[in-house]
């Protein structure tokens, strides 16, 4: 599989209300869709590139299919064994003024919502977390990351990472890292070096016992 280097998670998927981690595979699928039309990548393919379980990545396909986003088809050979599965990307959804469904209405409303909102903060969290969870860095050290610098101030309009004077998130993603790996080792060091101190004292507490015990003895 040839991914493009672009995912496209378009405005009424990510505000719908299906979970993040299945907007976040839309928009693999969107990549690996993106030369041929479909993807016809395994749940395994999917459950070690998430590290989840391949019952969780069958979770989120169902989810965008449910949600209308995607489309599933089983490939049959001629004695009726699964050959592939073809995920395809459902384009023009038909999200139209003239249609009344709560649903689509709901969706349009947000995107609405979502662009008369220049400074909505949530949306831009979503998608720096989106960007953060692409690279390739562990996960738990990524989520560490994205707590950290998704923080808001007090009036809740900017995130801690938004406050910087320049950016660049895979730059800075590396240097956290550098950094973590640096302060553990500091501490290491540190943890053995009160160790070898106590060993040390509890050493000449053992020779001034015995002193003690042979003058005893005398």
């Amino acid at each position: 599989m040839n991914p493009s280097y672009w995912a496209v998670i378009p405005a009424d998927v990510r505000y719908s209300n299906i979970k993040p981690s299945a907007k976040l595979l839309y928009g693999e699928l969107s990549c690996l869709t993106n030369k041929t039309g479909y993807c016809f990548a395994t749940n395994n393919y999917f459950a070690e590139l998430y590290n989840v379980s391949k019952n969780t990545i069958s979770l989120w396909i169902k989810d965008l299919k449910n949600a209308g986003f995607i489309s599933v088809d089983i490939i049959h050979g001629n004695n009726r064994e699964v050959i592939e599965r073809r995920i395809a990307i459902i384009k023009n959804r038909g999200i139209t003024k003239n249609d009344d469904t709560p649903i689509i209405k709901n969706v349009e409303d947000n995107i609405t919502s979502i662009n008369n909102t220049s400074n909505n903060i949530n949306k831009r969290k979503f998608n720096f977390e989106s960007e953060v969870k692409l690279l390739d860095f562990d996960y738990n050290t990524k989520i560490d990351f994205i707590n950290y610098w998704t923080e808001p101030n007090r009036s809740n309009t900017k995130m801690k990472f938004e406050l910087e004077k320049t950016w660049e998130t895979k730059r800075r993603l590396s240097r956290w890292v550098k950094m973590s790996n640096k302060s553990f080792n500091k501490n290491y060091k540190k943890v053995n070096k009160i160790e070898k101190h106590l060993q040390t004292h509890n050493e000449a507490l053992q020779i001034i016992e015995k002193l003690d015990n042979d003058k005893k003895i005398q």
